[in-house]
């Protein structure tokens, strides 16, 4: 394809209103996210209790996973029945309620200071948005082949994760400028940030339910039975599938890798820390521009293996301790550099990845699809935990230095580049 025709293909999406207003949505969405749950966080470090205090922040982060484990297969049910366009647009007024209580709990807190029960009710609230954010999911990827053609959803996907990860850098960013006295600013300001996406997800033209005549059963509370029928069937689908899961399990073992890299190993505090996880978002953003750019209107497995190999040799980069008093390798700077490229290979992987499980299935199951994705991706999320937790007692145990993590990731993801052999799919233009 010359250039021109892609700089044409660029020019059509940027100018189509439910993509300005789906990218915008998802944007605002990432955004609120990653504010409130930064601020939750930053509260739940140190609850106070009796006998002085406790980091909490584990129940922050178990609170907002849950939901997308329990809810995204009834959230991709209801997309295909519903109407993915309904499904957003409830999931963002959902939202400003959410966001209602959450504010004034976040003033009560700012006026009495942080109680157990306060603990409790944002953990509540915390849960509902996570719950809000599960059923927004389905609908919000699952629409895309609904409202343009096969051929711009490389671009489409590239551009809306290079969006959702610059929200995530700057929701959490800016969650640490409220405290500790602007609390209440921050609720009243999540509530306009929902508000507005609600707005913007009115711009997204209405498409009708793909499957409305699809009945309720048990297994839609996690996978269907037609979705599991069809992942049997379509080996490419089913491995695509597991990919994903392996992937997001990595990704969250070098989120707290670099936090564990950060803070022990590298003996940084919290800013500089976090100024390193930002680094990983900000390749991301670039590699996903990069790759929905470069796929060139298929699954585009060269520029997908070349990010899967990137993200191996990247994480065995980030392995070794460093030698004559030097605690890594890399030390701090050049960690920061290498964990950018990580992300840009991230990018690079991901986009293609997803734009192959979005086009895949038939049209009454896309909605679906995308839920089981979100679900096996979550349980990849939560085995993180259990796994991460392994992996630092035997670190503490032999007293090898915490960027090891990095090497264990590594394994994971060789696993996958060398199991894992698809073949490139154009992606033909249908009616829409």
């Amino acid at each position: 394809m010359s250039k021109e025709s892609q700089s044409d293909e660029s020019s059509a999406l940027l100018s189509d209103r439910s993509f300005r207003g789906i990218t915008a949505t998802q944007f605002l969405g990432a955004f609120n996210d990653n504010l409130f749950k930064q601020a939750l966080l930053l509260l739940f470090v140190a609850v106070p209790v009796a006998d002085g205090t406790r980091d909490l922040q584990w129940l922050g982060t178990l609170v907002f996973s849950v939901p997308f484990i329990l809810f995204s297969g009834y959230a991709g049910f209801l997309s295909d029945r519903s109407g993915k366009r309904t499904v957003i647009y409830f999931s963002k007024v959902a939202e400003i309620a959410i966001m209602v209580i959450g504010a004034m709990l976040f003033a009560l807190c700012a006026w009495q200071g942080l109680t157990p029960l306060l603990v409790a009710l944002l953990s509540i609230v915390l849960f509902c948005m996570g719950s809000q954010s599960a059923f927004f999911g389905p609908g919000k990827y699952g629409i895309l082949p609904e409202l343009f053609r096969e051929q711009d959803l490389p671009q489409a996907n590239g551009l809306i994760l290079m969006t959702t990860f610059l929200a995530i850098i700057f929701g959490s960013a800016l969650a640490g400028l409220f405290f500790p006295d602007l609390l209440w600013v921050l609720g009243v300001f999540c509530i306009l940030v929902a508000v507005a996406g609600t707005g913007t997800s009115l711009l997204v033209r209405p498409v009708a339910p793909s499957a409305p005549g699809l009945k309720f059963e048990k297994s839609a509370l996690w996978i269907s039975g037609e979705t599991r029928r069809m992942l049997r069937h379509d080996r490419p689908l089913l491995s695509a599938l597991l990919a994903s899961s392996v992937f997001w399990l990595a990704a969250a073992m070098v989120q707290m890798g670099v936090i564990a890299l950060g803070k022990t190993q590298l003996e940084q505090n919290e800013f500089w820390t976090s100024v390193l996880t930002a680094a990983v978002s900000i390749g991301i953003a670039i590699g996903s521009a990069l790759a929905g750019a470069a796929s060139q209107n298929r699954f585009n497995t060269r520029v997908m293996k070349t990010g899967l190999w990137g993200l191996v040799l990247f994480l065995l980069l980030m392995a070794p301790q460093g030698w004559g008093g030097r605690p890594h390798l890399l030390g701090y700077w050049g960690s920061m550099a290498a964990l950018m490229v990580l992300g840009v290979f991230t990018g690079m992987f991901a986009v293609p990845l997803q734009v192959f499980l979005q086009s895949r299935p038939p049209a009454g199951e896309k909605g679906r699809m995308i839920a089981a994705q979100n679900l096996c991706n979550w349980i990849g999320i939560t085995m993180s935990a259990g796994l991460y937790w392994a992996t630092d007692r035997v670190l503490v145990l032999f007293d090898w230095p915490r960027s090891y993590t990095f090497a264990l990731t590594a394994l994971l993801l060789f696993v996958v580049a060398v199991s894992y052999r698809p073949k490139d799919t154009p992606l033909i233009d249908g009616a829409r």
